[in-house]
């Protein structure tokens, strides 16, 4: 029996199935909001502390742009990103750092392959290697260089915990989610990364989609809105359900975490207890029809989790939670 404080924060919520036989469960926390920000339902214990890792980039770019950075909404769209590595989302990060008079080498994030698989077979057979450039998260690390040129801080320590950008994020989360984050870690891509609770990340994603016209988190709110192909790429789960639905912002996180928002408040934070992404897109759908969230307009491919066998689908992942 696991320790983990974690534990006791999950309940099933879905199924594996393969060739009609049950093979793997999937578990994790799930919360919808209300309108007026309220609990309007809950599995688990979404007051359980997790990473909502890349889940908080709209919030570190809200801080980006409330200390200066100032992009037309394709590229703010970008910072806000897990991009695909396509060569569009390249081009939109090399512009922001040449904006800022930079280029790819200022970057200290992680190097990796594009996670389009088209992009990454065409690196790989161009005799290509991994780059920062190409890593997904690249979007964001060049708006953090950019915001440091912008306030003259040092560029050379910028993903350091104290570092006055990184101090702006951590405050800002408080702003945004109502509560502080509970501790900082290293993400995947040597950005610090902030833990909360699910609902608090709800609440988060809520402020920002009804921000007041012409604040900061307004401003990344439409330009995720507006720029869906920018947060993810054309099959990306969080880029269908964006263009799919008139007025939603999500963002989707590693390790299983994905939360939205609408524009009258409501909103949706969950987490896959085992981290796999599988399992994420058929209970958002469902929490999605939870809260009344007209989805008929969505790509299906947006909440499709085929499984295969030898090329052909030969199962799903089906909900089990009574949502």
């Amino acid at each position: 029996m696991s320790n983990s404080p974690l534990s006791e924060a999950f309940v099933e919520l879905a199924v594996t199935t393969r060739s009609g036989h049950d093979e793997s469960v999937h578990y994790g926390t799930v919360v919808g909001l209300a309108p007026d920000g309220s609990v309007e339902f809950a599995l688990g214990d979404p007051s359980a502390i997790v990473f909502p890792r890349s889940s908080t980039k709209p919030i570190q770019a809200t801080a980006m742009v409330a200390s200066g950075l100032d992009l037309p909404p394709h590229l703010l769209a970008l910072v806000c990103a897990s991009h695909d590595g396509r060569p569009e989302h390249l081009r939109a990060a090399t512009d922001i750092l040449s904006q800022a008079g930079l280029t790819e080498h200022d970057l200290l994030n992680t190097a990796d392959y594009p996670l389009d698989p088209d992009a990454h077979e065409a690196v790989v057979r161009g005799g290509g290697v991994k780059t920062s450039l190409q890593m997904n998260c690249s979007g964001k690390h060049s708006g953090m260089l950019a915001t440091c040129v912008h306030n003259r801080w040092d560029l050379g320590s910028y993903l350091h915990v104290d570092h006055p950008l990184q101090q702006r994020i951590t405050e800002m989360v408080p702003e945004l989610a109502g509560e502080d984050a509970t501790y900082i870690a290293i993400d995947g891509c040597g950005a610090p990364a902030h833990a909360l609770s699910l609902t608090g990340l709800a609440r988060a994603f809520r402020a920002v989609a009804i921000a007041p016209d012409g604040s900061g988190a307004a401003r990344v709110a439409h330009a995720m809105r507006t720029h869906p192909e920018m947060v993810g790429g054309p099959t990306r789960d969080i880029t269908l359900l964006i263009q799919g639905v008139p007025g939603l912002f999500g963002k989707d996180g590693a390790e299983g975490v994905f939360a939205i928002a609408m524009p009258d408040g409501r909103a949706i934070a969950l987490k896959i207890a085992d981290g796999a992404n599988r399992a994420r897109p058929p209970v958002m759908k469902s929490a999605l029809q939870k809260l009344g969230i007209d989805i008929s307009n969505v790509d299906e491919r947006a909440f499709a989790a085929p499984v295969m066998g030898h090329g052909s689908v030969v199962g799903s992942v089906r909900v089990t939670a009574q949502l």
